[in-house]
């Protein structure tokens, strides 16, 4: 308490205040008594210092050792113990200057009592307060670790969400590269340079990262860049950013599993063109990412619930704490996906 004090600033300036207060109290209740004034205010002087040093030596104490459960009672005698210490410890030395003051001797044995009840009341409720705010500090520290261990855990599930989709991703374009190496030699070549350049730039990022749009779009075209090589003139992607949204932020790597998840129910199992569009826009205070594409209810991939739409709904839920941030809708031939991310939230 006492400690805290004097590390603020003009903490000292506090602390002389407080017991220069005290002291002019105790002089003044002397003075009133008969007490000389010189007198009173060298009793003032030393009860004051000797009650500064109690008190920091009780800070110390129950500072560096916490009485348990077992011998709970060391926090009643240890100020008790130190509060009679001090009383007699103050009449001893006062015995020592005022020889020659009879009567104040007197008069000290006298509120010996009075005084030493004050100083143990005072005592008491410093430790009450010792208590009190080492009870508040266990709790805030429980209540850090507790921040720390759920970040760590997020931060462990958004590391295994992203472990899970980049072998995905990776697997389909390698068996892509495969089915072209003999047939389409020079195309195969070309996936294999797009696919190097997309996995050397995700390995750089990481889960908590927030990267500009203009980024990321980069990586989105990169990756359907991959993706149109893979299914060559069936697969037609229009990108929509607006001006406005470019310079705004989001995590990475984010709408990467929802494009992939676009591709899968849009071109597996049909032989016609394909168009998947996206779009980003401002929308109130969240910045709006749409992709939709064509859509086959009776087709087995069709239920619209991939992995890649579960771990960015997760996601989701990891960095802002809500579930209602994407938005699928369903229609006869259309399958839309809305992401809707706030704007200057990050987790």
């Amino acid at each position: 308490m006492v400690s805290r004090l004097l590390k603020t600033s003009y903490g000292w300036v506090r602390l002389i205040l407080i017991l220069a207060i005290l002291g002019s109290v105790n002089a003044f209740l002397l003075v009133n008594y008969g007490v000389d004034l010189g007198v009173s205010l060298v009793d003032s002087l030393l009860y004051v210092l000797l009650t500064f040093s109690g008190v920091m030596l009780l800070e110390n104490i129950f500072r560096f050792y916490q009485p348990k459960k077992n011998n709970s009672w060391l926090w009643v005698a240890v100020p008790v113990v130190l509060g009679i210490a001090l009383v007699f410890l103050g009449e001893f030395a006062l015995e020592r200057l005022m020889k020659s003051k009879t009567d104040y001797l007197l008069f000290l044995k006298e509120v010996r009592l009075v005084r030493g009840f004050f100083v143990l009341l005072l005592f008491g409720a410093y430790t009450g307060l010792l208590i009190v705010g080492g009870l508040l500090e266990d709790q805030l520290e429980a209540r850090k670790r507790a921040e720390m261990i759920d970040k760590l855990s997020k931060e462990a599930e958004l590391y295994h969400l992203r472990q899970q989709l980049q072998p995905h991703f990776l697997f389909n374009s390698l068996n892509s590269i495969s089915a072209l190496v003999k047939r389409q030699p020079d195309k195969a070549r070309e996936m294999v340079l797009q696919l190097s350049e997309f996995l050397r730039g995700t390995i750089r990022k990481n889960q908590l990262e927030w990267v500009s749009v203009e980024e990321e779009v980069m990586y989105l075209r990169l990756f359907m860049a991959i993706e149109m090589v893979r299914f060559g003139h069936r697969l037609k992607v229009d990108f929509t950013v607006s001006e406005e949204a470019e310079t705004m932020t989001l995590p990475s790597l984010l709408i990467q599993p929802l494009l992939e998840n676009a591709v899968k129910h849009g071109v597996y199992g049909r032989t016609d063109e394909v168009f998947i569009k996206l779009a980003i826009q401002l929308h109130g205070s969240y910045l709006n990412v749409m992709i939709s594409n064509p859509y086959d209810p009776s087709a087995a991939n069709s239920n619209g619930k991939g992995f890649g739409l579960e771990s960015v709904k997760r996601r989701m839920y990891l960095l802002f704490g809500r579930h209602d941030l994407l938005v699928v809708d369903k229609n006869a031939s259309l399958f839309t996906v809305n992401l809707n991310i706030p704007i200057g939230k990050r987790a």
